[in-house]
């Protein structure tokens, strides 16, 4: 019986140990990239990306639920007025863009923003820790938050 005991504490232990490093492994991995590294590595989904891509970006208008939308999704680690300072922008090795700063977004146009949250930071040469919310949102709801990120920003597309 002890040794059943004894068997078990170990099985559990090297269980635990396999556990703890497959998650170390897979958050190294996921979002570990400098943006050195992420400069230089190419979008592997930017084929993807190009053909689904809708040829003009038509123009959404911004509502209430837009801005519970961001709130729920993308404040997180873009912040509540998109500064880039959510909660979770601490724990990330890139930073989240800051959506209020016009030099960056006045050089892309709506639908690179679009391409960006639809398909998720890597399909678009950023971060891999921006995930894509195309099975999440719709594309009017994609549309949307683009014209609200422009409120935020102040700025208009390229």
């Amino acid at each position: 019986m002890k040794t059943s005991v004894t068997n078990m504490k170990k099985s559990c232990g090297n269980l635990f140990a396999a556990i703890t490093a497959l998650a170390v492994l897979a958050w190294g991995i996921g979002c570990g990239q400098s943006r050195e590294e992420q400069a230089t590595a190419p979008p592997p989904a930017q084929q993807e990306a190009e053909k689904v891509r809708p040829r003009k970006l038509e123009s959404a208008r911004v509502t209430e639920n837009t801005r519970q939308t961001y709130q729920w999704y993308c404040a997180q680690c873009h912040g509540a007025e998109g500064k880039g300072d959510g909660v979770n922008a601490k724990f990330l090795t890139v930073p989240p863009r800051d959506h209020t700063k016009v030099a960056y977004l006045e050089t892309r146009t709506d639908a690179q923003l679009f391409d960006a949250i639809k398909f998720g930071g890597l399909a678009v040469g950023r971060a891999p820790c921006m995930p894509a919310w195309g099975h999440t949102l719709d594309d009017d709801a994609i549309r949307s938050l683009v014209q609200y990120i422009r409120e935020l920003c102040q700025c208009e597309a390229l």
